[in-house]
């Protein structure tokens, strides 16, 4: 048998273990007392006769005691030996420096007392044990270190384990900590081949004996092609999300897999190890940059007020909610008709927000005009955010009376209670399928803005009405990415109605942090237009998610062509033709300048909707949103034929 391989057994069976900071402390006990003894023997120049043995005795326990307080002091022994570094080491100089000076200290003041026997150490022998014992205590450590991941990677070589060639982004000190953690992981071999860094001041040094590559110098498909490696690790905290995307998208064209090391914050009692990395997700490449809030305006703006939050439960009614507590107002209600999922936030926020009283949650449905009025009566809220609405297209295509109801008369309801009731800001959550709409959830929500709107040329009307405009939001209900995200699961294929079909998309925080800072800056009557940057192709996001799972797109997952549903349209604009914008102090919040309706023109026409509403006459609906708006104008649908009578009779 090999002598080395209970070592490495040893090594493999407990890489996972980690041992006790009491043996820590223990051994580094044993060392400090080994040294001082040393310390004494160097000062009689290595002669045993000469040493003064008792005297020696008498100062070893005082010596054991302050060391043993400086390690305790500054918890030298806490950190994990094998993961041994800069920090660990300063850890143990500081405790070895301050229990020399705390000698040298009570040496000065008892050397000529009767307490010397005990206390007075010489200067000497103090000065040759830190320094030797600083040596000592840093370089076991390092020895220990070596020592393991030596042994454990011949174990592995010996086990014959799978090999990854990795690459890691970042040769900071979180790359290092990545480095270390895969050369320890013990079901797969990892070969580091090389740290990645934008920094070229970095470029060709090594860290640790591996090579740093600069992807600005050196080209980043060049270093992927050559360095033949199967995964990158994106190790960088806080990498600038344009910096994330570009190396994804190389890693994606050259077939590597990409992870991600997770927060700090989020590390098990602050260690990393290999199985919390995380494969990158599409959320990852569809990110931008971070949004600056002026938290101190939202901040001002809710203060010591009560916040009415409709469709409290949906994904933007959730998360507005979530980012109103922070801001500490009175209190924040949480209005849905969502019985599950309402539930399911007030457990969430449960463990989350110390204060009960901050938020309460209430179930009533928009569309009850009596329940929703007892809600206003109860809790005289002074700010509205009205995010409940149906969302999905085909759905209300299939459904028109019940999107009517929702979408335009329950708003209704709740804009005339907030009139009522002296609310000081109503925001509207609205959509960019509102602009130029091709199916009836857009119309609804069009004809919302306009109603909305047309309040605030009221005399009487004291609350300010504002809406927000933007487009679809990663991870919500029903949006495609949690349904490619199922596909993919499932095997696939993967359903795309349109090769190039795209969308404007954005994160829910997002999304949510602009709702909070238009509805601050408004003042009435502005749609706010939100930036949403450049819009993606579905297609090509299915093709990327199916890459990202290690999947090869029509060879391992199909990708299949279902054709546009009823009311869907290619593209989706955040503005109608005949509107522009104003810039805002906010880079990415812009002023739709917008028609002006006369509220009176706006009730008639919505008296005219009511009557096709109540008799449940779907037609007759369909054709009273679109004799309110002009531009709606259906698409793959059965309500196509009412733009061709209207067409016909207009000729």
């Amino acid at each position: 048998m090999e002598p080395l391989y209970p070592l490495k057994k040893l090594a493999l069976n407990y890489s996972n273990r980690f041992v006790s900071k009491w043996l820590v402390l223990s051994i580094d006990l044993f060392l400090t007392f080994s040294i001082f003894v040393f310390s004494f023997l160097l000062r009689f120049n290595l002669s045993v006769e000469k040493m003064p043995w008792e005297d020696v005795e008498h100062k070893l326990l005082w010596m054991l005691a302050v060391y043993g307080f400086s390690f305790f002091v500054f918890r030298s022994f806490s950190g994990v030996i094998r993961h041994t570094s800069l920090n660990d080491a300063i850890r143990v100089a500081k405790a070895s420096f301050f229990a020399a000076s705390l000698l040298i200290i009570t040496s000065f003041f008892t050397g000529k007392t009767s307490l010397d026997e005990f206390f007075f150490i010489p200067n000497s022998v103090i000065l040759i044990h830190f320094f030797i014992n600083l040596i000592v205590l840093v370089g076991s450590r390092a020895l220990f270190k070596l020592g393991y991941f030596r042994v454990l990677e011949s174990s592995r070589d010996k086990l014959d384990l799978q090999k990854t060639k990795v690459l890691i982004y970042g040769a900071g000190q979180s790359g290092i900590v990545t480095k270390n953690t895969l050369l320890q992981e013990k079901r797969v071999k990892y070969h580091i081949v090389a740290f990645l860094d934008d920094n070229p001041s970095m470029a060709g040094k090594k860290i640790q004996d591996i090579p740093v590559l600069c992807p600005k110098r050196d080209g980043l498909d060049n270093i992927l092609e050559q360095a033949e490696a199967e995964e990158v690790v994106i190790a960088i905290q806080n990498v600038h999300p344009e910096r994330k995307r570009r190396m994804i998208d190389a890693c994606l064209k050259h077939q590597m897999q990409v992870k991600v090391v997770p927060s700090i914050k989020s590390w098990v009692n602050g260690e990393f190890n290999a199985k919390q990395l995380k494969q990158v997700r599409i959320e990852d490449l569809l990110g931008r940059d971070p949004i600056n809030l002026d938290k101190e305006n939202v901040a001002n703006e809710v203060a010591d007020k009560v916040v009415l939050v409709t469709g409290a439960a949906g994904s933007i009614g959730s998360e507005i909610s979530r980012q109103l507590l922070h801001y500490k107002p009175k209190q924040v209600i949480l209005l849905d008709q969502g019985e599950s999922p309402l539930y399911d936030l007030e457990f969430e926020l449960k463990q989350t927000i110390k204060e009960l009283d901050l938020f309460k949650v209430v179930v009533a449905d928009i569309c009850n005009y009596d329940r929703l009025r007892s809600v206003f009566e109860h809790f005289k809220p002074h700010m509205v955010f009205h995010a409940a609405a149906y969302k999905h297209v085909p759905l209300m295509e299939e459904h028109p009376v019940e999107g009517v109801s929702v979408n335009v008369f329950g708003t209704k309801n709740v804009a005339d209670l907030s009139v009522d009731f002296g609310v000081e800001k109503f925001v509207m959550v609205s959509t960019d399928k509102a602009v130029n709409p091709t199916n009836v959830m857009g119309a609804t929500k069009r004809v919302a803005e306009i109603y909305t709107q047309s309040l605030n040329g009221c005399s009487h009307v004291k609350t300010k009405f504002v809406t927000t405009r933007f487009g679809n939001v990663l991870g919500s209900n029903g949006s495609v990415i949690p349904l490619f995200r199922k596909q993919i699961e499932n095997g696939g294929p993967l359903l795309v109605t349109h090769k190039e079909i795209t969308r404007f998309f954005m994160t829910i925080p997002e999304a949510c942090q602009l709702v909070l800072e238009a509805g601050t800056m408004g003042q009435g009557g502005e749609i706010f237009v939100f930036d949403m940057g450049e819009s993606v192709k579905i297609y090509d996001i299915a093709r990327k998610m199916i890459k990202l799972s290690g999947l090869e797109p029509d060879r391992d997952i199909k990708i299949e062509i279902m054709g546009l549903r009823p009311g869907e349209k290619l593209y989706e604009e955040l503005l109608n033709v005949k509107e522009n914008t104003t810039e805002t102090h906010h880079p990415k919040i812009m002023i739709g300048k917008v028609r002006e309706y006369a509220i009176a023109d706006v009730v008639a026409s919505l008296e005219g909707l009511e009557e096709m509403l109540s008799l449940q006459n779907t037609m007759g609906v369909v054709k009273s949103l679109k004799t309110i708006v002009p531009e709606y104008i259906s698409q793959n649908s059965v309500f196509e034929q009412l733009d061709k009578e209207k067409v016909t009779t207009s000729s």
